[in-house]
């Protein structure tokens, strides 16, 4: 069996990976356009500075990447977030921390006296089952209130999606929440229904000694395959019962193909296969992100935590600051620090097409009206994202669900990636595998 993979972000190793364990037999290439592996999941090291270029570890809450840790013999590489990590704060006309308790959120001058009661009333709020596709905006104002929702799901979706609640679906984006309501009746409800059961706790914030690229290297050097970096894939043609994979190089026949790139870019690449599906992937939208990091060799804030948040209200020139050296320490030489600042997204697009000089004083722009931290940073990292993080607006799952049908009617083509199931690693690793099984499982 010949089978390919396009695209070597984290769903592309991860797929790479789990295809070789099941099947070592098979004749396994990976193309990538990058020099590197990894995608957005690449660390920068700048005068010993360690600058995330996207995001920094995963929850431990869910199995899928410690299982592809273990599995690839990278335990040693584990790094656990320290305990400062569990504080975070929201920037919302003044800095304050987030709520993590019941009575710290009562006691929370986030929200008005007024505004709690109308949280605390979700529970008479009736459930909603006729099946329309909700923004997050529409589900919180009516279970939670225009407050909360406007202060904290406004912050939320900005730090997981660079996004607002408007833009997104609430049952592509967050279907465990959609799922209280339509399982459960309400959010309380459900979330009481849980405790009861068997739910576990929230997960460890974890990564990798030295960055995430110490992992990606480590799973690239763990896959046994024809390696095809810095090597960018022109199309994918229809082969007889197979395929044809078109780059500088020639035309590689496959039985069996993975397209793991982002969907702008299969886009394109899937146009002379089906043009129907082709335009159904161009539909998917993106979050353009800049990331700026700042490093200090002295710094007197103390970072006592792992960042802020701030909401569209705020009027915060930045999506959020990461106080990346207090979450994991050996980010910064010793007595150093680093803070990551996120800017743009849905709040503000254009931002991102500024040049490198603009984008820092804007991070620091934010900082000083956040923190009251002024001081001029020693080392600076930008990294642009144009197309950044998908953005999983109303209609996503229908139109996820005609690119599934699509994708079934062309046996031996296979989509991946986190454009589709979930954006965030643990969601990578968990449809990795379950492709790879899914795929092997064919052919034992």
């Amino acid at each position: 069996m010949r089978i390919g993979v396009v695209g070597a972000g984290i769903s592309g190793l991860a797929t790479a990976f789990w295809l070789q364990r099941h099947r070592p037999d098979w004749h396994l290439t990976v193309w990538e356009s990058a020099p590197n592996a990894g995608g957005t999941l690449h660390t920068e090291i700048v005068d010993g500075f360690h600058f995330e270029a996207g995001c920094n570890g995963f929850l431990t809450n869910k199995p899928a990447t410690l299982e592809l840790v273990h599995a690839s013999g990278a335990e040693h590489l584990l790094l656990e977030s320290s305990a400062s990590a569990r504080k975070r704060f929201l920037y919302n006309g003044g800095l304050h921390r987030l709520p993590e308790s019941p009575p710290a959120f009562l006691a929370s001058k986030l929200l008005s006296p007024l505004a709690k009661l109308r949280v605390a009333a979700e529970i008479l709020i009736p459930a909603r089952r006729d099946g329309v596709d909700e923004t997050l905006q529409a589900f919180g104002y009516r279970r939670l209130g225009r407050a909360f929702t406007d202060t904290f799901l406004n912050a939320m979706t900005a730090g997981i999606y660079g996004s607002t609640p408007e833009k997104l679906s609430v049952a592509a984006a967050f279907p465990l929440v959609a799922a209280l309501e339509r399982e459960h009746g309400g959010l309380f409800r459900g979330m009481l229904a849980k405790r009861r059961g068997d739910a576990g706790p929230g997960g460890v914030l974890t990564s990798f000694h030295s960055g995430v690229s110490t992992f990606i290297e480590h799973l690239q050097r763990s896959v046994r395959a024809d390696w095809r970096l810095a090597t960018p894939v022109s199309a994918i043609e229809r082969a007889g019962a197979g395929f044809l994979v078109c780059d500088a190089n020639g035309r590689t026949e496959l039985d069996q193909i993975v397209v793991c790139t982002p969907a702008h870019a299969a886009t394109r690449l899937l146009a002379p296969l089906d043009a129907s599906l082709s335009a159904l992937l161009g539909r998917i939208e993106y979050s353009p992100i800049a990331v700026v990091g700042l490093g200090y060799h002295a710094l007197s804030h103390p970072l006592d935590g792992f960042g802020v948040l701030s909401t569209s209200g705020s009027k915060l020139p930045v999506l959020g600051i990461l106080w990346d050296s207090s979450v994991f320490p050996d980010r910064a030489p010793a007595g150093a620090k680093i803070l990551r600042v996120m800017i743009g997204g849905q709040r503000e697009p254009a931002s991102v097409q500024l040049d490198d000089k603009a984008l820092v004083e804007l991070a620091r722009a934010g900082i000083r009206q956040a923190m009251g931290v002024d001081a001029t940073p020693d080392v600076r990292f930008v990294k642009r994202w144009e197309r950044g993080i998908p953005n999983y607006g109303p209609g996503h799952l229908e139109r996820v669900a005609a690119i599934d049908a699509a994708v079934a009617a062309l046996p031996g083509l296979h989509l991946n990636n986190n454009a589709y199931h979930g954006v965030a690693m643990n969601d990578c690793c968990a449809q990795s595998a379950q492709l790879a099984q899914r795929i092997t499982a064919a052919y034992s």
